[in-house]
């Protein structure tokens, strides 16, 4: 017999930890290898965690809700027919009882909240989501160790603390209710002074939806953007007449020849793209009073989901692909996105992100730089409309296909001139568009 360690593997750069949303096994359970043990969650990013080898479920190291380092083990397996490893054998596997013991007593942090409350070491174990989630709430140390946890010697889980929030909210509004009705009724009582004013109805007439994990992420990360960087707009008028011409002549082909459909925005990706490394400087980052420049331009397509949230999927090194390859790479992340089946690694490391408004009829919009990004770009709705169109002969009215391109970008690394430049070159770029141009 042999014990195998499964451990949290390395889910892309920058995520050092996931949390273990459900274990799909449990101790006794028979397994294969790639079978799926354990469902996890990242930022955004929700996967699995396979078995190394065939075999035995001998131990599960951490409960649901508990947030792993990439590298920590998460479960033992038990192998027959093999010699147990040295490894192994000179330190053998902690019980659930002693990890959740002498695990955490020096490497984690104190519990605190806005009171600054510091967690006792005589008090009992509360896992780093749980603590997020009370400090978030505003829910005091005291509170928490007065819960009855469900978990492993009465441990607080997720679980637990959500239907505790359910319940003190529920109470909340019922005190509520009952002082709008204790001041209707002094309202209406004899001795009800003049003094006394109505009760707001719009205060009252309310509903309270908690943000879900993913909408929570997106609130921290823009706010730290609008911290972290000088944001300025800039805007510019581009007609894509011809390139909607090219397009709508050729998207049937395209179907045919590669089985996916070429959009607008794959167009404008590809000619953005070029521009960039004309205009490295918006292709950076920067590091306290240094700018680094990225030799790649990993482009990032933000996503709408079906629940109302948003991510931003990226391609790397989108200057290597054609039309036909980026088509199929955008295509197949924003499928992957709405699905939920999106690797940690797809997205991160972007360097540049682009934003289609148009996609809900928006004509145009200043959105959020994408930390640690320095330029956003926003594509407006493409609207038929009387321009004016200069020829040899003179001037002429003429209906054309019109958008407008929003560029937000940090005023510590870009000024005013090159996000004019870079524009107006992405401009003449898209309407210098090759009506021969093939696919």
């Amino acid at each position: 017999m042999a014990d195998i360690k499964i451990m949290l593997p390395a889910m892309g750069e920058g995520v050092t930890e996931a949390r273990i949303t459900k274990w799909l096994v449990k101790p006794g359970d028979t397994v294969e290898e790639d079978q799926a043990l354990a469902e996890i969650a990242t930022d955004k990013v929700d996967s699995e965690v396979p078995s190394t080898t065939p075999g035995k479920v001998k131990q599960l190291l951490f409960e649901e809700g508990d947030s792993p380092q990439v590298g920590d083990t998460i479960c033992i397996i038990e192998v027959e027919g093999v010699e147990d490893s040295e490894e192994m054998k000179e330190e053998p596997p902690k019980s659930e009882a002693t990890f959740t013991q002498t695990s955490f007593d020096s490497s984690s942090e104190p519990v605190t909240n806005d009171n600054k409350t510091k967690l006792d070491q005589d008090t009992k174990y509360i896992s780093p989501l749980v603590r997020s989630i009370a400090k978030e709430e505003g829910i005091s140390i005291e509170e928490l160790n007065k819960l009855e946890g469900s978990g492993l010697n009465g441990r607080v889980t997720k679980e637990d603390l959500l239907k505790y929030i359910e319940t003190r909210t529920k109470k909340l509004i019922e005190i509520e209710k009952r002082a709008k009705q204790d001041i209707l009724s002094a309202q209406t009582s004899p001795t009800a002074t003049i003094s006394e004013q109505p009760a707001s109805e719009s205060s009252l007439a309310h509903e309270i939806v908690p943000m879900d994990r993913m909408r929570k992420l997106i609130a921290e990360h823009m706010v730290r953007s609008k911290q972290t960087s000088a944001h300025v707009s800039s805007f510019i008028e581009v007609d894509v007449t011809n390139m909607v011409s090219w397009r709508e002549a050729n998207k049937a082909n395209f179907q045919k020849l590669y089985g996916d459909k070429l959009t607008l925005t794959h167009l404008f990706a590809q000619a953005t793209v070029a521009e960039i490394k004309r205009y490295p400087l918006l292709n950076s980052s920067v590091d306290g009073d240094n700018i680094i420049l990225k030799r790649d331009v990993n482009l990032g397509i933000a996503t709408a989901l079906p629940n109302g949230n948003l991510i931003v999927p990226v391609i790397k090194r989108a200057e290597t692909l054609n039309l036909t390859g980026l088509a199929k790479s955008i295509n197949d992340l924003a499928q992957r996105s709405r699905e939920n089946k999106l690797k940690p690694d797809e997205i991160a490391a972007g360097t540049f992100t682009i934003t289609n408004l148009g996609s809900f009829d928006t004509l145009t919009g200043t959105p959020i730089i994408n930390q640690p990004q320095v330029a956003i770009l926003a594509i407006g709705a493409v609207k038929k409309r009387p321009v004016v169109i200069e020829t040899p002969s003179g001037d002429v009215i003429g209906i054309r296909q019109i958008c407008i391109l929003s560029l937000s970008y940090d005023h510590r690394v870009i000024d005013g001139a090159l996000a004019g430049q870079f524009l107006k070159s992405l401009r003449d770029r898209l309407e210098n568009f090759s009506l021969d141009q093939e696919l």
